[in-house]
């Protein structure tokens, strides 16, 4: 009976064994992003402002960092795909966070935002304002907030639609390098960088 009951302890240790190196051996699922009441998903480390962007820019400058407003819609699959894989890597998660104040718009949203250029607008009219149509776009503004013109025509940056991880996260590199002041445009930056990473052997994806 002794042996008996070691041989049984003995496999339900083995079973364990083997359970726990499988879970080890299973890549990572995506993680689930939280949604909000208005059906957007959300990071814990987005600041939650007023949206009055000149304001932003310059508490994000008295940070030590730059205002990225993201654009997102209820429903967005690729906006989910951007909080569930992009922002879940803690590479890019923690790069956005040491360099950047994310501020979130609801592309059909009717909280109070007011341009740089005085007006006051609602998040979907200021979207139509702005242009912008897809989400997520991401938009990037400068350093210090210029007077007497739109969003649209401060930013330095603009980032529509999902990406893979590279080209998303080199997009918030080469803002934060201010690449825009250089002669090396985003995909000639973007092509140096995938190179190196090849020959550091770290490309899996784009």
């Amino acid at each position: 009976m002794l042996v008996r009951n070691m041989t049984v302890t003995a496999a339900t240790a083995l079973v364990a064994l083997v359970i726990g190196l499988s879970a080890l051996a299973t890549p990572p699922r995506a993680a689930a992003a939280t949604v909000g009441e208005d059906g957007l998903h959300k990071q814990e480390w987005f600041a939650l402002t007023f949206r009055d962007v000149a304001d932003d820019i310059e508490s994000a400058r008295q940070e030590g960092k730059r205002l990225a407003m993201v654009f997102e819609q209820r429903g967005c699959i690729y906006c989910r795909k951007m909080h569930e894989v992009l922002l879940a890597d803690p590479e890019v998660a923690d790069y956005i966070k040491a360099h950047f104040k994310v501020v979130q718009y609801n592309m059909f949203g009717d909280e109070e935002v007011t341009d740089l250029d005085g007006d006051v607008l609602t998040e979907k009219t200021a979207a139509r304002k702005w242009g912008y149509v897809f989400t997520p776009t991401v938009v990037f503004l400068p350093e210090q907030a210029p007077k007497g013109v739109s969003v649209a025509q401060a930013a330095v940056a603009t980032m529509p639609g999902s990406f893979g991880k590279w080209t998303f996260l080199n997009m918030f590199r080469w803002v934060h390098e201010k690449g825009y002041e250089t002669d090396e445009h985003f995909q000639k930056y973007h092509a140096r960088v995938i190179e190196e990473l090849r020959k550091e052997g770290r490309l899996k994806s784009d």
